[in-house]
């Protein structure tokens, strides 16, 4: 009996089942939605994200022990816009499921078909279907963090408040986001990575992209394919995930394209949190488009 009932949990005082350790647990698809839920439940909840530091989370595929602990958890905070592939081959608990970008669905942005590619240990995938990135647009990020907030606010009683702070930081940056796109005017500008559509809608950019890695450095065919582009759109930047190579960036320079990291921070930063990521991306991009 001693066993059952210390499989079982035990029942916090708002009448909501807890784990062991007093604390109910919140499974997350990606590290957005992992800092939305630390600073929206703050110390109320146990916020667990079991992607790998050196995968991408929207390609990643989990194994039994990962799938169980999604199975387990007392919140599945989900990206939705088919973030996560993987979430169509099993089955989670519809009670406990929360998808994110439920309330902006009906502005979700439909990709044309690309080119299979491949990076990091998840092998070959592509970007074609329903552009999923769709945090970096701050406006959604403040719907999927009201989102998270709705969620949680049973187990935390600061929730309310928290959300009121984190929605206030991006209302802040996304007004300097504005800013410079403003300032930008629809000058051509093109991306390394096809994720940034919400990105570029929210801010008006004109972009285009193209399938490159930031730790590859573009071979011959790559740069005649980017020559092809910049022939009909005349960019001058390119925006890149992470830090591109040295010698990729001597690359662009010598056909007069300067280099400029926007990271989507879809998993954990190497320094910092997901807000130092977001203000370092507006400064960077405030900088080049003063």
């Amino acid at each position: 009996m001693l066993l059952v009932l210390a499989s079982c949990g035990r029942e916090s005082p708002s009448g909501v089942e807890t784990k062991a350790n007093g604390k109910p647990q919140v499974l997350v698809a990606n590290y957005p939605l992992k800092y939305f839920a630390e600073r929206i439940g703050g110390s109320a909840v146990d916020v667990v994200f079991p992607a790998p530091g050196d995968e991408d989370p929207a390609f990643w595929q989990p194994d039994d022990a990962a799938v169980a602990k999604f199975q387990s958890a007392d919140v599945i905070l989900m990206n939705g816009a088919t973030y996560s592939k993987w979430a169509e081959k099993v089955t989670l608990p519809q009670s406990k499921l929360v998808d994110t970008s439920a309330g902006f669905k009906a502005q979700f942005i439909e990709i044309k078909a690309e080119s299979t590619h491949s990076h990091g240990p998840g092998g070959e995938h592509s970007h074609s279907g329903t552009a999923f990135t769709t945090w970096i647009d701050l406006t959604q990020a403040i719907q999927q963090a009201e989102a998270v907030k709705t969620a949680l606010v049973k187990f935390a009683p600061e929730a309310e408040a928290n959300f009121a702070k984190l929605k206030a930081d991006l209302e802040a940056l996304d007004a300097r986001l504005t800013a410079v796109g403003k300032r930008i005017a629809n000058a051509p500008l093109v991306a390394s990575h096809p994720v940034y559509h919400y990105f570029a809608r929210r801010y008006a950019l004109n972009l285009q992209s193209v399938l490159w890695e930031p730790e590859t450095v573009p071979d011959d065919k790559a740069m005649e394919e980017l020559k092809g582009i910049l022939a009909k759109h005349p960019a001058k930047w390119m925006l890149w995930e992470g830090e591109p190579a040295k010698e990729s960036v001597a690359k662009l320079d010598a056909i007069g394209v300067k280099s400029l990291v926007v990271d989507p921070c879809g998993n954990v930063p190497d320094a910092g949190d997901f807000l130092n990521v977001m203000k370092a991306n507006v400064e960077a991009l405030e900088k080049a488009f003063p």
